[in-house]
């Protein structure tokens, strides 16, 4: 018979921070509550101070505590954001050679479904933040800073969508999605050189699906979310595919480089 992996013991400062999880979600813990003070924790848990420092500290590090000093101190529970799970996943992905059309094969689904459920709370307000967003889009922009602020305005159209989706993984993938892809567009300097056709095809999809969206129109919504997004794809496989070119050099200019 085949030997079993041996199984890696978990440390208990990780096993209390796993169970305090579990206990701020069972008691209905909300942001501001606070903790049991470190000598409760000790008592609990059966361990020593600093085991308990550490489980705390593991939570701080996920966002989930602030830990404060001093008198009325303790670790307090916090609103936990996006920001730090989607900032941890894109720095693991950094390593996986990420490209477009992996980034797109999900955002064919996710963007269609984010868009059609956002339709119901979509109010006056929101549709006024995205008709602000393509205003923005069609100013010009010259230089290569406004260039690049051009492209995370593209982007942010779909980041307000994303507010206004009552999934919240939909909503959380829609966000990884786009700062994953801020994230190409700035490695990849998508928006240099300016590309006219790329701009050009992103606001009138935007134009059409704010006009779907004020029409209520969910069937119009789903169809031209989905072309925007093989559309998109379609630019910016056209984009890796030049950037692909720019590292091929000829034999002579290696020779020259090699001096």
């Amino acid at each position: 018979m085949p030997t079993p992996f041996p199984q890696r013991r978990q440390k208990l400062a990780d096993l209390i921070c796993e169970d305090i999880k579990q206990k701020i979600v069972m008691e209905n813990l909300s942001p501001g509550d606070r903790l049991p003070n470190e000598k409760a924790l000790m008592e609990r848990y059966e361990c020593a101070k600093g085991t308990i420092r550490e489980a705390l500290r593991v939570l701080e590090v996920e966002g989930l505590v602030a830990l404060k000093t001093g008198p009325g101190g303790g670790a307090i529970i916090r609103e936990v954001t996006v920001d730090p799970a989607c900032r941890a996943l894109r720095n693991f992905l950094h390593f996986q050679h990420v490209d477009g059309s992996q980034v797109y094969q999900l955002r064919r689904m996710v963007e269609v479904e984010v868009a059609v459920s956002a339709m119901d709370r979509l109010d006056a307000a929101g549709l006024a933040r995205l008709r602000d967003n393509i205003d923005q889009c069609q100013r010009p922009h010259e230089d290569e800073l406004s260039q690049r602020q051009h492209r995370m305005l593209e982007l942010e159209f779909h980041n307000i969508l994303a507010e206004y989706c009552p999934n919240p993984l939909l909503r959380f993938m829609s966000t990884f999605l786009n700062d994953l892809l801020r994230d190409l567009v700035v490695i990849k300097k998508a928006y240099k050189p300016e590309r006219h056709a790329f701009d050009e095809s992103n606001i009138r999809y935007h134009i059409a699906l704010l006009e779907a969206f004020e029409a209520s129109d969910r069937e119009a919504v789903r169809r031209l979310m989905y072309e925007h997004m093989c559309d998109a794809e379609h630019h910016m496989s056209a984009l890796e595919g030049e950037m692909a070119k720019q590292f091929l050099v000829s034999p002579d200019a290696l020779g020259e480089a090699g001096g």
